[in-house]
């Protein structure tokens, strides 16, 4: 393809060269073959300004960049743009031929809820034998088949890849995860949105953003890119539900638990075999549990009717979707109900525990086995560990994915949200799986244990490593001895 073909749409404030045919456009050097357009962005800890030479040795026949070296080569085309992470957005929408344009693409947005929201979405779409794709924390899928996820939302070039495949196999609609960091670094750019939903914000990687400002900013951004056509579904019980949506061209539409708005539920009764809901008015029983899954539910009804999918219809599979993998999943054996949750953010973990809470009998102890993650918003840890250790009866500190920090130094910090008095009371096993282990052995029958934290992963992540760890295989284990 033409260089010329792949920049249109890019305010290009300098061209050096000629138009060369492209085989490929890359960001990152190592992959640069004969050919190739390099793309040179300013990251979080690297800058791509530094391999534009070894790119040009490489083979590169194109350059786009936001500064232009001190040394061009001959036969290369150099462009200077404001933006490379924009431009590639751009870049790679039209690399791939537009992809997001010929399907509905549906994003979603907030700080929790994404992955069951999206992934049952995909799910009842498909029930109804509609070819729809799916991007998300958990997997990527095309119909029914999977491909492996590697980041909430991955790169954009990666991103028009699988939106591409979804269209080649003939997928009418694409759900997927919009997460802060991807609209920060501009990776959905480029792409036409058909409708966006918001869930829900709260304090979440502000090791990131820094400040929470920024990070409703980096949310809200989302919604100020739709265009007109689309629309935009915003949960207004959040308080900044609304904020969300002031300035978005999209037609907005609202849900809520709490007040009145366009889609309404009602959580009629809550237990462990699921949730009793009237939204607008009809009456459904689903198999999901807890306050929460009522507000990703309204929001699964609100997008799938807004997508022209019939009321009762949409009632109907809403009855029977299950959980996604990691969220409120279950774990049964010797008597004792496991519970398996990504909740690693204080609303989230409240959330949970305070669903057990409601509906748990009288006499069942909750014991809670809650670690945070190394290298991301320390300011959470204590607040997690308070919010545990006060909705449980018995509390277990452990590791979640220390990454290259001390574990040690996590639950430090995690305990610096207790008092003298609460730390008398609570465990700190820092191996996770000997965590897991003594809540199984304390657990008498009819008692509940909550593993929170890393819900659907499969790893945990020491040092840089990666081993394998599944919360859910652990607890199967035990309970089953």
């Amino acid at each position: 393809m033409k260089l010329s073909k792949i920049i249109e749409g890019i305010a290009v404030r300098n061209a050096v060269g000629m138009d060369p045919e492209v085989s490929r456009v890359c960001f990152d050097s190592r992959t640069v073959e004969a050919g190739c357009c390099f793309v040179a962005q300013v990251g979080v800890r690297v800058d791509g300004h530094d391999y534009i030479q070894k790119a040009v040795e490489q083979g590169a026949v194109a350059v786009v960049c936001e500064h232009l070296p001190k040394d061009t080569a001959e036969g290369v085309a150099y462009l200077l743009v404001d933006n490379s992470s924009v431009a590639l957005g751009i870049m790679a929408d039209n690399y791939y031929g537009h992809p997001s344009q010929q399907l509905q693409l549906i994003g979603i947005t907030g700080t929790n809820g994404k992955t069951t929201t999206v992934t049952l979405l995909q799910r009842l779409f498909r029930q109804q034998g509609v070819h729809a794709g799916l991007i998300s924390t958990i997997v990527n899928k095309i119909d029914e088949r999977e491909i492996p996820a590697t980041h909430t939302t991955p790169d954009a070039l990666e991103l028009n890849q699988l939106l591409r495949q979804m269209v080649d196999a003939g997928c009418q609609y694409a759900f997927m995860e919009v997460s802060s960091h991807a609209l920060v670094q501009h990776r959905v750019a480029g792409l036409c949105f058909a409708g966006a939903i918001f869930s829900n914000i709260t304090h979440d990687h502000l090791d990131f953003h820094k400040t929470f400002a920024n990070y409703i900013a980096a949310k809200k951004s989302f919604f100020d890119m739709l265009p007109s056509q689309a629309f935009a579904l915003t949960n207004c019980d959040d308080r900044n539900g609304m904020v969300m949506v002031q300035n978005t061209c999209a037609k907005v539409y609202t849900y809520s638990l709490e007040r009145m708005a366009d889609f309404r539920c009602r959580v009629v009764e809550d237990s462990f075999m699921g949730l009793h809901l009237e939204i607008n008015g009809r009456q459904v029983c689903t198999r999901l549990v807890g306050r929460f899954n009522a507000y990703n539910l309204t929001a699964i009804y609100g997008t799938a009717v807004l997508c022209g999918m019939g009321e009762e219809e949409v009632l109907r599979q809403l009855s029977t979707l299950t959980a996604a993998d990691g969220r409120f999943q279950y774990v049964a054996g010797r008597g004792v109900t496991a519970i398996v949750d990504y909740a690693h953010t204080p609303d989230a973990l409240q959330n949970v525990l305070s669903t057990i809470n409601a509906i748990r009998r009288q006499g069942q102890q909750l014991c809670t086995v809650v670690g945070c993650g190394g290298d991301r918003d320390k300011s959470k840890r204590p607040e997690m560990a308070q919010i545990a250790c006060r909705m449980s009866d018995r509390l277990i500190l452990t590791s979640d994915n220390p990454r290259t920090e001390n574990p040690e130094s996590i639950l430090d910090d995690m305990e610096a949200g207790l008092s003298d008095e609460q730390r008398g009371t609570v465990l700190r096993i820092t191996d996770r799986r000997s965590a897991i282990k003594t809540a199984v052995m304390m657990a008498r029958e009819d008692d509940i244990i909550l593993v929170a934290g890393k819900g659907h992963e499969k790893y945990q992540e020491v040092m840089g490593v990666k081993h394998h760890f599944d919360d859910v295989e652990e607890l199967q284990k035990l309970l089953n001895e």
